[in-house]
């Protein structure tokens, strides 16, 4: 007897949580772990792909006898259109369903990367064709990560969001270090060709499985339902930048998005000047190897403390402080001359960018706690800011280091953006939904 009123307990809760599921339009947790695996490897195929021109920018340079003015025009112009996108790709998102543009964006820039060795060489004017080719990876990758956010506050439960962005976060880190490991290997064995033609080859295969397991026979949930007063517009975005936990969230991103994009282009820089016969694969790797345990640590953690019922604006809080306080500790450590042997500049700095990646369960999942409804659009909206912000704090940090001969004027910089940044959102953030008060 008791053993059939504990089965009809079991079945009982399980139908619940299924129709829990169905009426939040949530994946069953069997396809959230599917659709986690193959984000991730999408992730990882996308930055394979966005650093796949870098890696071969100085083969083409020589090739394309490009100056350094060219080259760096040539990589610039995927910001450019990567800002383009942002606001745009969320709210197709939030319309349409993440799922959907994912796919569309992803066959898009992945026959634009094969597309772009062909391009080199049907004429003459190869400096402006690469220039377009740039920014139409731009333009097709900036709808990724507003997607992602708005796929994770339509699908995913609370206490499950902070490890799926973490997830996600990890996967830049590993396709950045597979794209360098590649290009090793093929620009050594074969062209510089090779490597567009693998990568775009690689992310065409992504697209196609999902298609084939995911959308073929819209099997996917439909997008959330959204009322006319819920619907995205420039006016409700402009009502819900006035709400202090919106506008302080908004600003934590950019400085954290613009502080990170400011490391990630200039220690390879730094550690070459400051410590010449070092062995260049230890610092171009080290750093970024710890980013991804990291990252995905962060998220695990702050999920379970979640489910254990502490706070969740407590918890992107306090993750907030280590991806932008603890960091800036270890980063300003450096600018006292104290420690200045190449294995204590490594250690720290490797520190220093594993816990930024902590940022993935802070600010850049909170946007889903404060407004799911355009989760996406809203998201996009502060990555537009935070990428514009990095290039002029990139471009800052170079002119600082040409007039002060002096590296700790950068990580003085880092240091003051992040603690700006963090204490407005310690004293603003929170968690609690306001979309619905606009």
């Amino acid at each position: 007897m008791a053993g059939s009123l504990l089965k009809h307990k079991i079945y009982t809760d399980t139908q619940c949580n299924n129709e829990e599921f169905r009426n939040r339009n949530l994946w069953p947790r069997p396809l959230a772990r599917k659709w986690t695996f193959m984000l991730f490897v999408g992730t990882c195929l996308l930055y394979c792909a966005r650093t796949t021109m870098p890696i071969c920018a100085v083969t083409m340079a020589a090739t394309f006898h490009w100056s350094k003015i060219d080259s760096g025009l040539v990589l610039g112009g995927f910001y450019w259109g990567y800002c383009f996108t942002q606001i745009l790709g969320g709210y197709a998102s939030d319309k349409l369903g993440g799922e959907r543009v994912l796919f569309i964006s992803t066959t898009l820039w992945a026959l634009t990367t094969c597309a772009t060795p062909l391009l080199a060489e049907l004429s003459s004017h190869t400096f402006a064709l690469m220039i377009m080719a740039r920014s139409l990876m731009g333009v097709l990758q900036g709808v990724f990560f507003p997607s992602l956010a708005s796929l994770c506050s339509q699908r995913v439960v609370e206490g499950e969001r902070g490890f799926l962005m973490s997830t996600m976060h990890s996967g830049c880190y590993l396709g950045t270090l597979l794209a360098g490991g590649m290009g090793s290997i093929m620009l050594d064995s074969y062209s510089w060709k090779s490597m567009f033609y693998c990568t775009g080859f690689l992310s065409i295969l992504w697209s196609l499985l999902v298609w084939q397991c995911f959308l073929r026979g819209d099997v996917t949930p439909a997008p959330l339902e959204m009322s006319s007063s819920s619907a995205w517009t420039w006016s409700r975005l402009l009502s819900l930048l006035k709400k202090p936990p919106v506008w302080s969230m908004v600003f934590a991103h950019m400085c954290i998005a613009c502080t990170s994009n400011t490391l990630m282009s200039w220690l390879p820089t730094y550690f070459k000047e400051s410590f010449p016969h070092a062995t260049g694969w230890t610092y171009n790797l080290i750093p970024w190897l710890t980013a991804i345990p990291s990252a995905l640590s962060g998220g695990y953690v702050s999920d379970f403390l979640v489910k254990q019922g502490y706070s969740i604006s407590a918890m992107r809080k306090i993750m907030q402080f280590f991806a932008m306080g603890a960091s800036s500790l270890f980063i300003m450590v450096l600018c006292g001359g104290m420690f200045t042997s190449f294995n204590s500049a490594l250690a720290f700095l490797s520190i220093a960018v594993g816990l930024t990646t902590f940022t993935s369960c802070g600010v850049s999942v909170n946007v889903q706690d404060l407004a799911p409804s355009c989760a996406g659009a809203l998201y996009g909206f502060m990555n537009m800011l935070g990428a514009f912000m990095g290039l002029v704090v990139v471009a800052l940090s170079g002119y600082l280091i040409e007039v002060t001969q002096s590296w700790a004027s950068v990580f003085s910089l880092i240091g003051l953006i992040n603690v700006t940044g963090l204490g407005i959102f310690l004293v603003f953030g929170d968690a609690h939904r306001v979309d619905l008060e606009v």
